[in-house]
């Protein structure tokens, strides 16, 4: 015969305790003793006691799952949809901010819940979702500055926090990056190098991140006497970095120095300098953006402006379970600082 599963009874029979205390110390609540708490949690390993889920969910209220979001704009065919959730999962960002996230959410018990909503009827799905308990809240990552969904989760009143700072103003806490700043070091830098005549890869100019590095690198050289900065768009993948690369060749071929929005668009820049026949660093330096595993499987591997994704991450599942909580009623922001980290291409 199978033996029975522990019980809270067995539990408080082997700390010592009321089967209440026992109650308490599982489902979180504050007011135990610290030292009680660890008594209760050690008769619970030795007796292998598991919490029964769905009686813990009656109690606390909380299902112990958030909703990891990546959101657009868009109102996408399945076609579509299947080509945006490849591209989430091949670009190193992505893991970055799943990292971060889980490596805050797994010692605390809790877990996410992977969801993709690029059209009205997904967005409307994750807010129902959310609603119906079927997660504590939601960790959104949008990839468009109109996307729609913060609105809709700030105006049900939900409990979200967003990666980076939204298009449209929302009462929603946010994690994100002096992105001026970061546009500010990579021209520092190609300037101490003793490049004169500077272009830049740009990400998608709707998107809030991307103009602010633009014009942190024109303000940057502005102020040391370089007014005219050639610029092409790029979008933030490997093809559009060497697409944009190609058109600022054919205009400015003495071009000594790039500077592009992200390190995959480097990675394009650095093989269409190759093709082209210019050495990197020597005759073209070129700096990149975020410190991703590209910066150091390109060759020569990347100097970057190092966004720290995984901190970010972490920062922002933690804002979200103090919202969850109630630890935290109010939005607020938490901006990090970009750092240059130098290697070989700059």
């Amino acid at each position: 015969m199978s033996r029975q599963a522990p019980t809270l009874e067995d539990v408080a029979r082997e700390a010592g305790v009321s089967r209440a205390t026992v109650s308490r110390v599982v489902n979180g609540v504050r007011n135990v003793d610290p030292a009680i708490q660890d008594l209760v949690r050690r008769a619970i390993e030795r007796t292998g006691y598991a919490p029964n889920q769905a009686a813990r969910q009656l109690v606390t209220r909380r299902t112990t799952t958030v909703a990891l979001v990546v959101s657009g704009a868009g109102d996408a065919s399945d076609t579509e949809q299947n080509a945006f959730a490849a591209r989430v999962f091949a670009d190193p960002f992505f893991g970055r901010v799943v990292g971060g996230v889980v490596g805050h959410l797994r010692p605390r018990g809790m877990h996410p819940v992977l969801m993709f909503a690029e059209t009205p009827e997904a967005r409307q799905e994750v807010v129902a979702y959310l609603r119906q308990g079927g997660a504590d809240g939601a960790l959104v990552v949008s990839t468009h500055p109109d996307d729609p969904l913060p609105a809709l989760l700030a105006g049900a009143g939900l409990p979200a926090v967003l990666f980076a700072r939204p298009g449209r103003p929302v009462p929603l806490s946010y994690v994100d990056l002096a992105h001026r700043d970061g546009g500010r070091l990579a021209a520092e830098h190609l300037l101490e190098r003793g490049c004169r005549r500077i272009a830049t890869v740009t990400g998608p100019l709707a998107v809030a991140a991307s103009q602010e590095r633009l014009a942190g690198f024109r303000d940057t050289l502005a102020r040391h006497g370089h007014p005219y900065v050639p610029v092409a768009e790029g979008g933030f993948t490997v093809d559009s970095g060497m697409a944009a690369t190609a058109a600022l060749l054919a205009e400015h071929p003495d071009t000594d120095g790039v500077f592009t929005a992200n390190d995959l668009m480097a990675q394009g820049a650095v093989q269409v300098l190759r093709d082209h026949g210019r050495r990197v660093p020597q005759d073209v330096a070129v700096v990149g953006f975020d410190d991703s595993s590209v910066a150091v499987t390109c060759r020569p591997r990347l100097t970057t402006v190092r966004q720290p994704v995984e901190e970010m991450a972490a920062t922002m599942a933690r804002l979200l379970d103090e919202h969850i909580r109630g630890a935290r009623t109010e939005p607020t922001s938490v901006i990090f600082d970009p750092e240059l980290v130098v290697r070989d291409s700059a």
